[in-house]
């Protein structure tokens, strides 16, 4: 078997589904011998109340930062090395897109709810990361149980 793939990233959202697309990414990497990367995205909090707020949130931003990497790291570390643990700050499809194409990955791995009618007008981070990947992308089923059906969290 040729090896397709030579650098695997895996996009996580901390949830517990995040364990089954590393699960998923981990295989493709063991049978490719690929390297394995995983990154979690977080949203600045100036994206989310702008200038209402008139205060410094930089502090608070830090302590998400540090919630993140130890989240990732409990997910993450039996399978993938901290220098491979990676936590930025940005739009999630963006942060993933660049991320992607500096370290030359040529398979990104995300979850996805498989959401449909508005939900699926309205978008995701997976289509997000879909729609402007330069490599190939795997949308790993998450949010429902063995029997299919749709998961209450």
């Amino acid at each position: 078997m040729s090896n397709e793939y030579r650098h695997i990233l895996v996009a996580v959202d901390l949830t517990k589904d995040s364990q089954k697309v590393l699960e998923r990414a981990m295989h493709i990497a063991d049978r490719n011998h690929a390297k394995l990367s995983i990154m979690h995205t977080l949203e600045p909090l100036g994206f989310a109340y702008g200038g209402d707020i008139p205060m410094d949130l930089t502090s608070i931003q830090d302590q998400l930062d540090e919630h993140a990497k130890q989240r990732l790291a409990e997910i993450a570390d039996d399978h993938v090395p901290r220098d491979n643990q990676h936590v930025m700050v940005g739009m999630p499809d963006t942060e993933i897109h660049r991320f992607a194409d500096d370290q030359k990955v040529d398979l990104i791995v995300v979850g996805s709810h498989g959401r449909h009618g508005f939900a699926l007008l309205l978008g995701s981070t997976s289509t997000g990361v879909l729609h402007g990947a330069k490599c190939d992308v795997l949308a790993v089923r998450v949010g429902t149980s063995e029997d299919g059906e749709e998961s209450a969290e």
